[in-house]
């Protein structure tokens, strides 16, 4: 297809192209005003046991700790997990990201630490899922001890370090819109030549029938009757 066949073919359907601005004015509009939503945060650490040799429980983190975050937070992922988070009341977006990058003072896999994140329409409903989501990590990780019949003075603990904090979500507006306008255009005119190739197909197969020969039975003239 030419430029020119283009442009007359988007002219024939310019309805078509009315509707995709609509469509996508309609999509800006929500980019510019979207839903308010509120992105809560949260660290927690998971700590060893006190000991003689070892009273700060911050200095006695081992790598196996990150190993027994890790499996816990495999539990709270799977469809069980879920069902769980549910029957307790998290609903939405939520994510549990391992925090085990660790610096040159603490080496890699060293510190598990754990990030809960929630996301909901209000903030407080947002801070509310986080602590929810801990409350349900802690209750795993108990419920593992007490399964391995490990002592109350030796178990595991988790220690809260960065308590929840809900912010809004603030997203970058002018990518949104560059990216509707662009699949606006991109499916106006992609819409407009589908229609127009479509009407085209079907006025040729009119065309058609009309102009076929009509079967023999349908052309027999009358013969007139001997007197």
């Amino acid at each position: 297809m030419s430029p020119g066949e283009l442009v007359r073919a988007l002219l024939r359907r310019w309805y078509v192209l009315v509707l995709a601005v609509l469509l996508t004015a309609a999509g800006a509009y929500q980019v510019l005003r979207p839903a308010q939503s509120y992105l809560s945060s949260a660290v927690v650490v998971l700590k060893p046991p006190v000991t003689d040799n070892q009273p700060n429980q911050l200095a006695n983190l081992q790598p196996p700790l990150a190993a027994v975050s890790y499996a816990i937070i495999q539990q709270m992922e799977s469809s069980a997990g879920e069902a769980e988070l549910a029957a307790a009341g998290v609903h939405g977006t939520y994510k549990l990201i391992p925090r085990n990058s660790g610096t040159s003072a603490t080496p890699r896999y060293l510190i598990p630490s754990l990030q809960v994140q929630a996301e909901q329409p209000e903030l407080i409903a947002a801070d509310a899922a986080v602590r929810q989501i801990i409350e349900v990590y802690t209750k795993h990780l108990q419920d593992m001890q007490t399964a391995q019949g490990i002592p109350s003075a030796s178990r595991m603990s988790v220690d809260l370090l960065v308590p929840p904090s809900a912010a809004a979500e603030l997203g970058t507006k002018s990518r949104g819109l560059a990216g509707v306008a662009l699949l606006g255009a991109v499916g106006g005119v992609l819409a407009a030549l589908w229609t127009d190739q479509f009407l085209n197909r079907r006025r040729l197969r009119r065309g058609a029938d009309t102009a076929r020969p009509r079967p023999a039975e349908d052309r027999i003239q009358a013969v007139p009757l001997p007197r």
